[in-house]
């Protein structure tokens, strides 16, 4: 069953704020910015954030870092009677893991327009076919969720603008001092850190999608 909240209860406002702060989490470490809480009995249990880059875990979405977290702490991967809350509209794999888990509701704000599988590209919570089903309440801070995502990628973008003059600057210093062997000696510098001003544009042009990736 899948509910648009036009006016979120207090409540899960309340919870839903809880999940931002733990999408900062994953902004400190320069994760994309997604956060997620799990509530049982009117507490939370559980929280995560993504984090698949410091993990090396394309895996470790913020629900499935709370999921984990909380089936420790109950011994049990079934979650009846707990409620997920996350900033961000949850991908087809993390939806999944969520049904598999058997909670009772999962919250989402913001809405994922390439990637979501809660109603946005496909909804696995109204697929009839699967065996297991949970309320999803939709749409719950809805603007404090996507601004945060706005605000991390116009920082991403902005990082590799500079990144990119910089490159620039250092590539024609050396090319006007030295001739050829400068032209090799500052290309050689600018491989050796990573940055590759061809197509720093493009890696712009990719965060546009506010997608855990």
């Amino acid at each position: 069953m899948t509910t648009a909240m036009t006016e979120a209860d207090s409540t899960d406002r309340a919870f839903m704020r809880l999940a931002l702060d733990q999408a900062q989490n994953a902004w400190l470490l320069g994760e994309v910015p997604v956060g997620a809480v799990i509530v049982h009995g009117g507490r939370v249990i559980a929280t995560g954030y993504n984090r698949p880059i410091g993990d090396s875990d394309p895996t470790a979405h913020a629900e499935i870092t709370a999921l984990r977290q909380a089936a420790s702490l109950l011994g049990n991967y079934r979650l009846p009677g707990c409620t997920l809350y996350v900033t961000l509209e949850p991908c087809a794999m993390c939806a999944m893991a969520l049904l598999h888990a058997r909670l009772d509701r999962v919250v989402f704000g913001a809405r994922d327009p390439k990637t979501g599988a809660a109603g946005s590209v496909l909804n696995l919570f109204d697929e009839p076919r699967l065996n297991h089903h949970c309320i999803l309440h939709t749409d719950v801070e809805a603007d404090s969720c996507g601004r945060l995502l706005q605000d991390f990628f116009r920082e991403r973008r902005n990082q590799l603008r500079q990144a990119r003059e910089t490159a620039a600057v250092e590539l024609v210093t050396p090319i006007e001092a030295e001739g050829d062997r400068g032209r090799e000696d500052a290309q050689s510098r600018v491989h050796a850190t990573g940055i590759d001003v061809q197509h720093l544009d493009e890696a712009g042009d990719a965060t546009a999608n506010p997608s855990q990736v």
